[in-house]
């Protein structure tokens, strides 16, 4: 079947109708675009190069070792900050405060992944919704270095919450981009 037959079969005479699933063309996929978004900013849809409405996701890195906990050398005694994002959906992170400020309102998923650098001490690590800590991570194995404190939870939150982490106790290794966060928006409410 031509491409020229599947577009006059798929638009008869004259009517176009909402095509939501892809189009096998002899072992191809054709790329069919979502209702309005075929011109820029159309309804329901986004100018090319912009996120869909309702897409928020971040996830950052650490390329270099954090300073012990209650130090003010990065300005706020003990927060965690990240120097690559490697996605920011939506434009919820910001790399300056290394928090994320929800956009919309909704339920949000989170995780965290922190390594402690030497043994024979603690890392403890704690999720802030606004000023208030949600969840706390440990690694506290005496005898283990390189010892992973990693959670996660769901959130729901209004437009404006700030969501961070917190370094509550010991050093971070991130030489080797092992300290992380990230989150990502389930669905909006």
């Amino acid at each position: 079947m031509s491409f020229l037959t599947l577009v006059l079969l798929a638009f008869g005479s004259g009517q176009a109708q909402e095509v939501t699933e892809p189009v096998l063309l002899e072992g191809e996929c054709l790329v069919v675009c979502e209702p309005g978004r075929a011109t820029a900013g159309g309804p329901g849809g986004a100018a090319l190069g912009e996120a869909p409405p309702g897409r928020v996701a971040f996830a950052a890195v650490r390329s270099h070792h954090h300073e012990p906990a209650g130090e003010t050398g990065n300005g706020t005694s003990g927060a965690i900050y990240f120097d690559q994002v490697l996605v920011n959906e939506g434009n919820g992170f910001d790399r300056a405060s290394g928090s994320f400020i929800a956009p919309v309102r909704g339920v949000y998923s989170f995780r965290f992944h922190v390594v402690k650098v030497y043994n024979r001490q603690t890392v403890q690590v704690s999720l802030m919704l606004n000023t208030w800590p949600v969840i706390s991570a440990f690694a506290n194995d005496p005898d283990v270095t390189r010892e992973a404190a990693t959670s996660a939870v769901l959130l729901p939150l209004d437009p404006g919450d700030r969501v961070s982490l917190r370094l509550r106790r010991g050093n971070l290794l991130g030489g080797w981009k092992f300290s992380s966060f990230s989150g990502f928006l389930i669905f909006p409410l």
